[in-house]
């Protein structure tokens, strides 16, 4: 931003920055440092499509000018993306990106989110939770726009609540999309997330660190998953998932020791001695699902990891069969009910397509550019 505008622009910001956390040391978490910043709508487009692949967006209303500035950093697991807008803009779901959860943090202006028949507003002293996947469209306002967004891979959300239910979880964790952070739960996150943002920033000191890094992106995952109300929570105020028998323990490593060969409940329950009822009964006593349904639930999370990973050549076919899974339409059905996607259009998100797929993708839903990437917040 060369313009007087422009210049008028970062001094707002800067000002709007360090009234927004007064109590804070000028660190790079508050700072009007970023690298990138332009006059036009195309230009931020430019740069956005440059780092994070192709994206649907559009300004709100007509602008002469579009005066905006942003920085970002990310390890694959956790991006930081901070930015100061002058105008409005908008930002629509692509299903075809990676899935993330989205940490919302506003300095000033605010954020509307679709979801669903659910509009979510964050403003300063809120924090919204997002997983892109469930939202329609962003929306930034409120000028200037200013905010901090922390992207989570989902993944290690998953991993995470799984460890601490001691479940293979799939699909949608629920979480409760806003946080107020005058609450004890709050504040401990947002300053959890602070903590990173501060330390990435304007080549903060936690990049001299990846293992510290590495580290807080688990904490703050833990957290998340133990303090943010969600589907799953009901589960952390019951002792049974701490105390499962010894038989229901022996069975789920049976389990994912032989999660790909073609083992049954009978199987089992015959390798930890015990009868096929008394398994039934563990597993519904201590982990609210029937072993079959647990040991699907495995399969299921393998067969999702297989079509995430770019390097993996097999086709969806190969694959469905390679963890059990025979009936590769009656799979896909139940595949699509569990993660809101066919396996194809899985595979395509993971940036893989292997030669000979394609009948497998126009089966299960049509083919797309695999190519195209999308970023929103």
């Amino acid at each position: 931003m060369t313009t007087v505008a422009g210049a008028a622009f970062a001094v707002i910001c800067r000002n709007i920055m360090q009234k927004a956390m007064p109590d804070m040391p000028q660190n790079a978490a508050i700072e009007f440092g970023h690298r990138f910043q332009g006059s036009t709508f195309e230009g931020l487009v430019e740069t956005f499509t440059g780092h994070f692949g192709p994206f649907e967006a559009t300004p709100i209303g007509s602008p002469k000018s579009f005066h905006w500035s942003t920085d970002f950093w990310t390890n694959r697991t956790l991006t930081l993306v901070s930015s100061a807008f002058q105008n409005e803009w908008r930002v629509k779901k692509d299903p075809e990106t990676a899935e993330w959860l989205s940490i919302i943090l506003p300095r000033s202006g605010a954020v509307d989110v679709s979801l669903g028949r659910q509009m979510v507003e964050c403003q300063p002293g809120s924090m919204a939770l997002i997983n892109n996947h469930e939202a329609d469209f962003f929306l930034t306002r409120g000028l200037p726009h200013i905010a901090d967004v922390l992207r989570l891979d989902w993944s290690v959300l998953i991993k995470t609540a799984s460890a601490t239910f001691e479940a293979p979880l799939n699909g949608s964790l629920g979480f409760l999309p806003m946080v107020d952070l005058t609450t004890a739960a709050g504040q401990l996150i947002a300053n959890m997330c602070q903590t990173l943002i501060g330390g990435i920033s304007n080549r903060g000191p936690l990049l001299q660190s990846p293992l510290a890094i590495s580290n807080l992106t688990q904490a703050l995952a833990d957290l998340l998953i133990r303090t943010i109300p969600n589907r799953y929570s009901h589960h952390l105020e019951k002792r049974t998932f701490l105390i499962a028998p010894w038989h229901v323990r022996d069975a789920i490593d049976f389990m994912q020791a032989n999660i790909s060969k073609p083992i049954t409940i009978v199987m089992v329950a015959k390798a930890v001695g015990v009868s096929v009822r008394a398994l039934e009964v563990g597993f519904l006593s201590f982990r609210e699902m029937t072993p079959a349904v647990y040991l699907r639930a495995l399969r299921l999370r393998a067969v999702r990891i297989d079509l995430l990973e770019p390097s993996n050549g097999e086709s969806v076919r190969a694959i469905c069969l390679k963890w059990g899974f025979l009936h590769v339409g009656r799979f896909s059905s139940v595949y699509r009910s569990v993660y809101g996607e066919t396996p194809s259009e899985t595979r395509k998100r993971g940036g893989a397509r292997p030669a000979g797929d394609g009948a497998d993708e126009d089966r299960h839903g049509g083919a797309r550019d695999q190519s195209r990437r999308g970023f929103n917040l």
